[in-house]
């Protein structure tokens, strides 16, 4: 359900819709509706979201989105496993988390709280 004034959506620029949806596949089990040859939605991330076609790479720096994990070694292993490239990864108080590349070079990052 909708929330007013609530983040609703997320929408990922990208160049190779085959390598997305078999990067999150992989790496977080999302499962995919394709909208056209512009358009890919997404479901199984939290939020519900989509890829847009675009012909270039998306700038660094923008947005983070952050994910959450219960277990922030496996999420990485996944991650890398499926293809994605860390960036950093480093503790903060409250938790830790690492920076990832997806196949397109959207930035994302995975968080576990400290226990």
């Amino acid at each position: 359900m909708s929330t007013h004034n609530h983040i609703d959506y997320i929408e990922f620029p990208c160049t190779d819709f085959d390598a997305m949806k078999a990067f999150y596949g992989a790496a977080f089990g999302w499962t995919f509706q394709d909208w056209g040859p512009t358009y890919v939605a997404f479901e199984g991330a939290g939020l519900e979201g989509g890829f847009r076609k675009e012909d270039t790479a998306p700038p660094r720096g923008g947005a983070m989105v952050i994910l959450y994990s219960t277990d922030l070694d496996a999420s990485q292993a996944s991650v890398e496993a499926a293809g994605g490239e860390t960036t950093s990864h480093h503790e903060f108080p409250g938790g830790r988390r690492f920076q990832f590349l997806d196949p397109t070079g959207n930035e994302l990052a995975v968080w576990i709280k400290a226990e």
